[in-house]
């Protein structure tokens, strides 16, 4: 077993670019599937301003 990268032959480094390949494929695909029941449509919310209101009493502290 190596235990140094820059000692390692080339059938450690094809071992650890698979590995991380693979890894990374299964991230990606994993966010992928994470995304699919997103609702996609470009709909605006509108939100309309009520009638005013005018507080006469309030017991909250005003910091100014």
């Amino acid at each position: 077993m190596n235990h140094s990268i820059h000692s390692a032959d080339r059938s450690t480094h094809l071992k650890i670019v698979v590995v991380a390949l693979v890894a990374g494929i299964a991230v990606a695909g994993l966010g992928i599937a994470a995304r699919t029941n997103a609702d996609y449509s470009q709909t605006a919310h509108v939100i309309k301003a009520g009638k005013p209101v005018a507080l006469t009493n309030s017991d909250t502290m005003v910091v100014r």
